[in-house]
């Protein structure tokens, strides 16, 4: 293990330092700042390599964490990598992204503050590529198989980088103009700077990763095509149907889907011109939903120098420590402060959003009430209504599933009540070769389930095309959530 007595003599959690909140809104550069070795070889020292190490059960990946946590308090950072990318094909991405299940499943974290087990996982992608130890893995021989995948989201990149180092010939399809789906132009810069995209794909490229961009498979090239082409494909095209508000004033201008103004905003931030942004500059914003993607939101309204920006939900305030029934190891809903959240702005629970007021055809104000329970439902309180400014409103009440265009018609794949596309338990629709992983098939989740059910789903593409694979499986399509061991 790491320092025996490391989590008896270090008691304290320190995580990655932020840079200022006036300096970082002046720019989109990411908002933390390299933590100093001594520290971070103190945080890995906390790690207690327990018998029964509960962060694996808590990471849909099953992450070796106290083994990489061990190998950077040896000072063997080398190491660790290997160790790290034995089970994770892009640490640097969930690193920085993923809400980290794993440190609510530490051991540690029954009586003491979690190992900054995330924090561990970004510095040790980091300083693998800054040294120039992420080396391309090409296969040694080629199967003569062929396989698309269509999505170039985590789900889709995961899937492709494992089959292409099993010898298949893959092909990633991207509708967009550049590979990286979400990632690219979902994640705001300050939370992911695209080069650390960028770094990783020309790893996948230089394996021998085909990147087929701008093209929208059902449209441009048909389902039919693809499956008359590859020997196999699987769906990896997210859970991308936003979740609507369908009240009055709905269709008034100013009332914008979050994806919509994250989108714009990123090709901005990358040089791109794009007619006729939504810009924030000046206004007043309200977002309504109060998840990571409404602290996208409200980090770029910061960064657009908004007049003003509030954040409304609809439910309760979540609680600041464990509530009873999400005992440890789960992972709990609680109240958190991203580096969004402390920039500015208010956040206001209970909150009901009644009617989207506006004066010819343009928003301008957002008519809201206080949410009652009744019989279950959450309703606005009859008399608590009130009137708040607002010349932009962003919707980001979360996805209803995947885009059926086209795999409905051409695939004849079947759809579950849940919106998502179905499957069996080898990640296979009801059409034979054609597979499916990530939230497309699971719903809206976790990066680290999105690259968990690429790195499975591979798995068993592989197996289906050649009888037998010697690719790992983290999880199984039934999973859906954090266990709770019986």
């Amino acid at each position: 293990m790491a320092d025996p007595r490391g989590f008896m003599k270090v008691r304290q959690r320190e995580t990655q330092p932020r840079r200022p909140v006036p300096v970082r809104i002046m720019d989109w550069k990411e908002v933390y700042e390299a933590q100093e070795k001594g520290v971070l070889k103190r945080q890995a020292g906390r790690c207690m390599d327990c018998g029964i190490p509960f962060c694996h059960q808590g990471c849909p990946l099953g992450n070796l964490i106290p083994e990489w946590n061990d190998l950077i308090w040896r000072g063997k950072p080398q190491e660790a990598i290997e160790r790290l990318h034995a089970t994770n094909n892009f640490p640097e991405f969930t690193g920085r992204l993923c809400p980290a299940p794993c440190e609510a499943s530490c051991v540690l974290g029954i009586n003491q503050p979690a190992v900054t087990i995330k924090q561990v996982e970004v510095s040790i992608a980091d300083e693998a590529f800054e040294n120039g130890w992420v080396a391309p893995h090409a296969p040694e021989r080629l199967t003569g198989q062929t396989i698309a995948v269509v999505g170039s989201g985590p789900a889709g990149l995961a899937a492709a980088q494992q089959l292409t180092r099993a010898g298949h010939t893959v092909a990633v399809y991207e509708r967009d103009d550049k590979v990286g789906g979400l990632l690219r132009y979902g994640i705001p810069d300050f939370k992911m700077e695209k080069e650390v995209l960028d770094h990783r794909l020309e790893q996948m490229s230089a394996e021998g990763t085909r990147f087929r961009t701008g093209i929208e498979v059902g449209r441009d090239v048909s389902w039919d095509q693809l499956r008359r082409r590859y020997d196999a494909v699987i769906i990896a095209t997210g859970a991308t149907v936003p979740r609507d508000l369908p009240i009055p004033g709905r269709d008034l201008q100013g009332v914008h889907f979050a994806m919509e103004y994250l989108v714009q905003a990123n090709r901005a931030v990358a040089g791109e011109t794009v007619p006729d942004q939504i810009d924030a500059r000046g206004k007043h914003v309200v977002i309504l939903g109060g998840g990571d993607t409404g602290a996208d939101c409200l980090g770029t309204a910061h960064r657009q120098q908004a007049a003003s920006v509030t954040t409304l939900a609809i439910g309760k305030q979540p609680p600041a420590e464990r509530a009873p029934h999400q005992p440890w190891p789960t992972f709990p809903t609680l109240f958190e402060v991203a580096s969004a959240h402390e920039e500015g702005g208010e956040r206001t629970y209970l909150a009901s959003t009644v009617e989207f007021v506006g004066e010819n055809g343009v928003l301008k104000a957002l008519k809201v009430a206080e949410t009652e329970f009744v019989d279950g439902k959450r309703l606005p309180k009859a008399g608590t209504e009130r009137e708040i400014p607002a010349d932009l409103v962003f919707l980001s009440l979360g996805f209803t599933g995947a885009e059926p265009a086209g795999i409905t018609e051409q695939v004849k794949a079947e759809f579950d009540a849940r919106g998502n596309v179905g499957r069996d338990g080898a990640y296979m629709t009801n059409t034979e070769g054609v597979f499916v992983a990530g939230d497309a098939g699971r719903g809206q989740s976790l990066i680290v389930w999105a690259i968990a059910e690429g790195r499975a789903c591979a798995a068993a593409v592989d197996e289906w095309l050649t009888g037998s694979t010697r690719l790992p499986a983290p999880v199984a399509p039934t999973d859906r959530a954090i266990s709770v061991l019986p």
